[in-house]
């Protein structure tokens, strides 16, 4: 699986899936620099800034003429405000499969303060989930995936209390952003022993050069060494009836 994240997090936020898909636009032109030529298609989120950047995406419209952008209805007016032709703008709906020929795309319904959504990506016999900026993934599923790209904005509800700097904070990230350990418990019930998994929209900032870059690195996951070695137990606990590791 080829992709490249640019940066996520509060900072901004674009990932370059197979180099051909970009998923939100919250990052500078500049950034864009080494990717932009070879774009297919924009998958946009939502409107936040850190998404979704006016400046960047009308950079893009100038320098890309004919570049298609996917977004749901929320966001058309804005592109259209950006300088992007309507004729190049896919409106697509929650739970509906589009098919570019080369690559589908599906989007979910994501719970944030602002309409959202995350993706579906189907590509060369590969399958990525993305989701962001969202309190819950209930009903939400993507068994055996090659690919997932899921929010992990703080460790856990503990953690996140010993920071905030007041309770408005602490309220507003636990009901928009989801937590490492919520998200953790997501991953163990769908991944499948050769998937791949990033945290994204993390709160601490961290070395990027450690996510920017994945072409098949299973052993990526390695980073998370708590995270599989839990789900290891679980897979021996379930085939010994060793329940009583976990009381």
């Amino acid at each position: 699986m080829n992709y490249k994240i640019i940066n996520t997090g509060s900072d901004g936020n674009a990932t370059v899936l197979e180099g051909i898909i970009l998923i939100d636009c919250g990052v500078s032109f500049k950034k864009l620099n080494e990717c932009y030529k070879q774009l297919k298609i924009v998958l946009l989120t939502h409107i936040h800034q850190d998404h979704f950047n006016k400046k960047t995406i009308s950079k893009l419209a100038i320098e890309r003429p004919t570049l298609r952008f996917a977004c749901c209805k929320w966001l058309v007016e804005d592109l259209v405000k950006c300088g992007v032709n309507k004729k190049n703008i896919d409106v697509v709906e929650i739970g509906k499969k589009y098919n570019y020929g080369i690559l589908k795309i599906m989007p979910i319904k994501l719970y944030h303060d602002v309409p959202n959504c995350g993706y579906r990506v189907f590509i060369n016999d590969k399958k990525i989930i993305y989701m962001t900026d969202t309190k819950t993934l209930e009903g939400i599923t993507a068994k055996n995936y090659d690919l997932y790209l899921v929010e992990g904005n703080y460790e856990n509800k503990e953690e996140l209390h010993s920071r905030a700097v007041n309770e408005i904070y602490e309220s507003r990230v636990i009901n928009t952003h989801l937590s490492k350990e919520y998200t953790s418990e997501w991953l163990m019930n769908n991944m499948g022993n050769n998937s791949e998994y990033v945290f994204m929209h993390e709160h601490k900032e961290r070395n990027n050069n450690d996510i920017k870059w994945g072409k098949n690195k299973r052993n990526r996951r390695n980073n998370y060494d708590w995270l599989l070695y839990k789900k290891w137990l679980c897979f021996y606990s379930r085939n010994r009836n060793n329940d009583w590791w976990f009381n």
